[in-house]
């Protein structure tokens, strides 16, 4: 981690730097541009002839002064990027970056119990993607087992992406506003609807009234013929034009509200274009996107010249030539003819941009925690086998780790411990790495090796004043949903936290008992956690199936202090009474 740390910060210097140099030469601009204004006053004055000079340097100063103003904020955006990367080495990256908040899904067997999406989440510290598709990609990946062959490809992309700073750098530095698109299922709905139709010959007829308008008004100003002529032309064009005048509507309609989604794509697209891939997934998606010879970002560039010769119209002073070449028409039919020729690959060109994306924001996470390591992945089973496994989202300097297994001989841990000694956070440990495992990302351990498993968790059960639902029932709802899950094709690593606190402790030990039993016969492996040590009764029960594990807490000056380290069996003293009066409270 301390090269990666070196090279951001090394990055993050010259950017600083180059931005205070380009922030110095645009004010130098900014007063050439004054002094220009009045030496060329000062020329008018003397020669009205020697007016192009001063305008030409101007208008040469205020393209030079726009460029350097661009890369300024491009220095900028650099900046932000490198510094929120030592905020994710130090710890500091929550409340940085795309929450991922609009992914959220209250009804996701393990999404908000394991806190994939939000402020501190898992998608906080990962995403670094900048278009929509990329961010949906990725939380997908996230919610979605994949099966191991897909997983070992994005694994070997991850390998090849890993070093790729630059490509990370330059997607970062797109746009500003690159967060916002692309909307994909909008852009593939356009690119797929049924062309619009023009009558037979129409592109060759308004081509031929066009050029035949141009040459009129052309003879005209050359004093060829009268100016009848030209106007005949303009009015022949404009009675045509009325035949398909809802038709070229309904075409420009469409494609105007599409104009900043294409110039996103294509950005994203060419700077993918200029990567070398030597094999394996990348090099397949880099063959996928070439069709007829021509890369994709050429081929959205030809649409957006279309698109933004349709903004031209938009331009009063441009609007009578418009009128004069038929301009409106001819562009709606060009881009008809686009869709027709390469509206039915939008949709894969944004799959592999998604992909791509989702690939290289889980890159950027293996970079920055060099250590982690990709799992073993293993089509026998069922097996979760961590050694030395941590919450991914707890720095790795503070993590403590431990050792976790769970087969076919032991399928249940059952965890007991005081209140804040680490019984959740390992449940949330054991199912994060499980889930970046089966996304194709490194894992926070030293070794895991495990087989497909279907992920459920009741950790983070709240009630619902709205709903008129206690935590009580909103936990035995979810538990239903595992236990259902449990009956699927893949066997089920569960994981539930304080399991039946809202109830007796007689109805507790009974229905739990119930509960884990139904989950142990139907081949699932999971954790459970409790204050009731009634419950680690169950281990027993449930013989060489189950385990009982504890965390442990010991006084310090006057302090509750914890080593967060698993030991074997069954926690022997409670803290509550302890934290009650470090609160406090008479107790």
């Amino acid at each position: 981690m301390r090269e990666v740390r070196n090279e951001y910060e090394k990055r993050l210097l010259a950017r600083r730097r180059a931005r205070t140099a380009h922030e110095a030469t645009f004010r130098r601009i900014g007063t050439w541009r004054l002094l220009i204004v009045l030496a060329g006053a000062v020329l008018v004055w003397w020669n009205l002839l020697l007016l192009p000079l001063p305008v030409a340097g101007f208008i040469a100063l205020v393209i030079w002064h726009e460029r350097v103003a661009q890369r300024s904020i491009a220095e900028r955006r650099a900046e932000a990027f490198y510094e929120r990367g030592l905020a994710r080495l130090d710890g500091r990256w929550p409340g940085t970056g795309p929450t991922g908040d609009h992914f959220r899904a209250p009804e996701h067997p393990y999404a908000e119990d394991l806190d994939l999406f939000g402020n501190g989440s898992v998608f906080q510290l990962i995403s670094g993607a900048r278009t929509r598709i990329g961010e949906e990609t990725l939380a997908r990946w996230l919610c979605e087992r994949a099966g191991p062959e897909v997983v070992l490809e994005r694994q070997q992309a991850i390998e090849q992406l890993r070093a790729r700073l630059d490509l990370r750098e330059d997607l970062a530095l797109l746009g500003d506003e690159l967060q916002s698109g692309v909307h994909p299922e909008a852009l593939s709905h356009w690119a797929e609807a049924p062309i619009v139709r023009f009558p037979p010959g129409a592109a060759g007829i308004a081509f031929a009234l066009g050029a035949l308008s141009a040459a009129a008004f052309a003879g005209y100003m050359f004093h060829l013929w009268h100016w009848r002529w030209p106007l005949l032309g303009v009015l022949l064009g404009l009675a045509w034009s009325m035949t398909v005048a809802v038709r070229v509507r309904r075409v420009l309609e469409s494609v105007e509200a599409r104009g900043h989604d294409l110039d996103v794509l294509a950005l994203v697209l060419e700077r993918f274009e200029q990567e070398e891939f030597a094999s394996g997934r990348l090099a397949h998606l880099r063959r996928e996107l070439t069709v007829g010879g021509a890369t994709p970002s050429r081929q959205l560039a030809r649409l957006r010249r279309l698109v933004e010769y349709h903004d031209w119209t938009h331009n009063l002073g441009f609007r009578p030539i418009a009128r004069l070449f038929v301009w409106s028409e001819q562009n709606a039919m060009a881009i008809e003819r686009w869709r027709a020729r390469f509206g039915s690959q939008v949709r894969q060109w944004l799959a592999a941009v998604g992909e791509l994306e989702a690939l290289s924001s889980l890159a950027g996470y293996a970079a920055e925690h060099p250590d982690d390591v990709f799992p073993a992945l293993l089509e026998a089973g069922p097996l979760f086998d961590g050694e030395r496994i941590a919450h991914p989202l707890i720095p790795r300097s503070a993590a403590v780790r431990n050792d976790v297994r769970l087969d076919s001989g032991r399928r249940l841990l059952v965890v007991s411990g005081s209140n804040m000694s680490g019984k959740t956070t390992l449940l949330r440990a054991v199912g994060l790495n499980a889930v970046l495992a089966w996304a194709g990302a490194p894992v926070c351990a030293t070794a895991l090796r495990l087989s497909p498993l279907a992920v459920g968790a009741a950790i983070r059960v709240q009630d619902s004043v709205l709903e008129g639902k206690s935590r009580f029932y909103g936990e035995i709802t979810r538990v239903r949903q595992i236990v259902d899950m449990a009956a699927g094709s893949a066997p089920l690593l569960f994981l539930l936290d304080e399991m039946l606190s809202g109830t007796n402790s007689h109805d507790r030990r009974i229905g739990a008992e119930a509960i884990l039993r139904t989950l142990v016969d139907r081949g699932a492996l999971g954790l459970i956690t409790t204050h009731d040590l009634a419950l680690a009764e169950i281990a027993d029960a449930l013989a060489t199936h189950a385990a009982n594990v504890h965390f442990e807490d010991h006084i310090e000056e006057g302090h509750i202090a914890f080593d967060y380290r698993m030991r074997p069996g069954v926690v022997t003293r409670s803290n509550a009474l302890a934290l009650m009066r470090s609160v406090g409270l008479e107790v």
